[in-house]
């Protein structure tokens, strides 16, 4: 009899022998099934209208190949885009928004800066719940959780008139000072539930129990209108895989990487809006916990977007907060703030899909459009006409027009040199060759300059970094951008060309609790911390407890400190339960010692608040430090090549290169550019002035020769 999660009898994924990972993209749907620690991949266009289409087209394809009955899948994992579509393409749920009396116009008002300081004609968010669809509540709480006006039953009368006559699909409740006592918006909560059952209701209490009223009201009104969608998109798909033969539980990516149940993913759907790239962390975890490196940058690219991320000591650095629907596409501030844990990323329009233009200055520009999966690039044949990256790639000799996405889409050259020429002949009077050229130098400086950017704000030098690439485009540019910042090194990982799918199974289970709570340091009583902090583990446990025999928990505190009269607060890790001694001693020295490391100085004589705790609770299924173990046995293939051509920027010509098949190079073969590692998902490229190497797990180094 198989062992299901819910067992528990064996750790570390031992229990889960067969799983099956997808990830829904912008352009593309990943899919990975490990078998006893064997990984099988698959490929195939997103079906945007109908995106379980695709992930179970995928799965019975994966499985007929692996020879693995349906019901003998262990776990399924699942990343989607979904959440994230839904907000940007406006296709959520009916949503109503109920605030304190006065307040309900704080989601258009937002912050006084603005993100464009020299444009007349900015253009902010668009809120998600238009003002027809707000009520005020006359009632009100202070910062310190007293009740200054008491929430009457008149008024919950009226706001079940407002309700009848606009009948909403969805309700986000926001009252002021709802972290600090929930009382009210419980109240709202529970009246609604009763009289509108049908009203699916969010409250900012358990979706973002944070000071900051228009985040936390932009988050709860975010998650209200996703909820119905996400609702139904599950309940849809689990019956599909129901229906094929599957019965394994199914786990949900979210943003901050972790995974948990279908049934949380429900309660707040808002924290997956990075689901996908979040799988991508993961992976680069995996890998430098295989090779013992300290310092890693993660470099992602789709067919829509490419993500970086930088891992530091084994750990993705993670932020409280994302953007979502940016009026400024990529433009930080010119987006609707979500207060969600999530991996930190930098994300640019540089993928596949890309489309390439002429500004008016006579530029050429690359995103931050995408042709997607329909119609997609014109090499596709599908009907797009506009040139991209993938276009670009194909005439420059870098792709192998019979082997791009295992094989399943044949690319056409003639149509991508006439989508290039139509746009960059006559402004430019650059043959196609010239234009793949200059629009793949100006993608990839874009994200070099994304990765330059992300690590000077981190305060990290890049060149001490090795880059792990993957992802469809990965592998295919990221030796050019290691060159381009100073990066020596480059890893591609196996089956590189599905990397967040393949991330997704070395992702732990895990939950993430901010809360705020404003306490003097020199006043606060250590007992009623540890009621309050009691109360964090309680909730965080109610998320992961099903999983908790899995794996032993690794669980993680940090208070949000600062000296009384900062804007701004720094995290610091400690241990609880606390240590037996002098709590505000104790403290004091965690908060002084962290910040004389960002800072470099501590001011002794100011007074230390404490204004928020973070509590995240993981449990691995699978372990990232033996991940890539399994030897790979000798191939006894010879070695398959064929000759090909890598266009040389500085000899504006086609040069003689080779293509080799990435799964005939056995352990230790080692080659130069011009070069290319064909596989079936993706290809690696090897410019000229790199050596590669291959390993005995199958790994692939790119050197930089000096």
């Amino acid at each position: 009899m198989r062992a299901r999660l819910e067992s528990g009898h064996e750790q570390h994924g031992a229990a889960f022998m067969i799983r099956l990972a997808t990830d829904i993209g912008g352009t593309f749907t990943d899919l990975a099934l490990e078998r006893d620690g064997e990984l099988l991949t698959g490929k195939l266009l997103t079906t945007l209208d109908r995106p379980e289409q695709a992930v179970l087209e995928g799965s019975r394809d994966l499985l007929a190949r692996a020879g693995v009955a349906p019901d003998d899948v262990d776990l399924v994992i699942h990343g989607t885009t979904l959440a994230t579509n839904a907000i940007i393409e406006r296709k959520g749920a009916r949503t109503a928004f109920v605030s304190t009396a006065g307040f309900t116009d704080m989601i258009d008002i937002g912050h006084e800066n603005r993100f464009e300081q020299y444009d007349l004609m900015i253009t902010r968010p668009r809120p998600l719940v238009p003002r027809s669809l707000r009520f005020g509540l006359r009632e009100r709480i202070d910062v310190e959780g007293q009740v200054i006006t008491a929430l009457a039953d008149e008024t919950l009368e009226e706001l079940a008139d407002f309700l009848a006559s606009t009948r909403p699909e969805s309700l986000a409740v926001c009252l002021l000072h709802s972290y600090a006592n929930a009382a009210h918006e419980r109240l709202v909560g529970r009246f609604v539930q009763e009289r509108f059952p049908e009203i699916s209701v969010s409250l900012s209490c358990d979706i973002s129990p944070l000071a900051g009223e228009y985040e936390r009201a932009t988050t709860t009104c975010a998650n209200a209108y996703v909820r119905p969608v996400v609702v139904d998109y599950f309940v849809r798909m689990e019956q599909r895989l129901r229906e094929m033969g599957i019965h394994a539980p199914v786990l949900i990516v979210m943003s901050e990487g972790g995974l948990t149940s279908i049934e949380t993913a429900c309660e707040a759907p808002v924290r997956l809006v990075e689901s996908g790239p979040a799988g991508g962390a993961s992976l680069a975890v995996s890998v430098a916990h295989a090779f013992g490196i300290d310092k890693l940058l993660s470099f992602d690219m789709g067919g829509t977007t490419a993500k970086v991320c930088i891992v530091d000591d084994f750990v993705p650095q993670y932020d409280a907060w994302f953007e979502v629907d940016r009026t400024y596409r990529f433009q930080k501030g010119s987006g609707l703030p979500l207060r969600i844990p999530v991996v930190d990323l930098v994300e640019i329009g540089a993928g596949g899909g890309s489309i390439g233009h002429v500004d008016a200055m006579g530029q050429i520009e690359v995103g931050p459009h995408s042709a997607g999966s329909d119609p997609g690039p014109a090499a596709y044949g599908f009907g797009g006409d506009r040139p991209t990256v993938t276009d670009a790639n194909l005439v420059l000799g870098k792709l192998d027009p019979h082997r791009f996405a295992g094989g399943r889409i044949v690319l056409d050259q003639a149509r991508a040199e006439a989508a290039l020429s139509a746009v960059f002949a006559q402004p430019l009077g650059l043959e196609p060759a010239q234009a793949a050229s200059a629009l793949a130098e100006v993608v990839d400086e874009n994200m070099a300059n994304a990765a330059r950017m992300h690590a000077i704000e981190q305060g990290k030098d890049i060149s001490e970094y090795t880059m792990v690439a993957f992802g469809g485009g990965g592998p295919l540019h990221a030796a050019r951008i290691a060159q381009k910042i100073g990066i020596a090194h480059v890893i591609v990982p196996p089956n590189a060309g599905v990397g967040s799918a393949v991330g997704f199974l070395a992702a732990p289970v895990a939950y993430t609790i901010r809360r705020t709570s404003y306490l003097m340091l020199n006043a606060v009583e250590p007992q009623k911390v540890a009621t309050e902090l009691d109360g964090i583990v309680a909730a965080a446990s109610a998320h992961t407890a099903r999983f908790a025999a899995a794996a032993e928990p690794e669980i993680e505190w940090k208070a949000l400190m600062r000296y009384a009269g900062q804007g701004h607060h720094i995290e610091v890790p400690f241990e609880y339960p606390f240590p037996k001694g002098d709590f505000r001693a104790w403290m004091t020295g965690l908060f002084e010692t962290e910040y004389l490391r960002q800072f470099g100085r501590v001011l002794p004589h100011l007074p230390i608040e404490i204004v928020g705790w973070v509590h995240r609770n993981a449990l691995s299924l699978s372990d990232p430090a033996t991940m890539w173990n399994g030897q790979r046995a000798s191939l006894a293939k010879p070695v398959e090549t064929s000759p090909a051509r890598a266009y040389d920027l500085e000899k504006a010509d086609y040069v003689a290169a080779e293509r080799f098949e990435r799964e005939t190079l056995d352990a230790g073969w080692r080659g130069s550019g011009p070069a290319y590692l064909t596989e079936e998902q993706t290809t690696t490229v090897v410019p000229a002035g790199f050596a590669c190497e291959t390993d005995e797990r199958g790994f692939i180094h790119l050197t930089l020769s000096t």
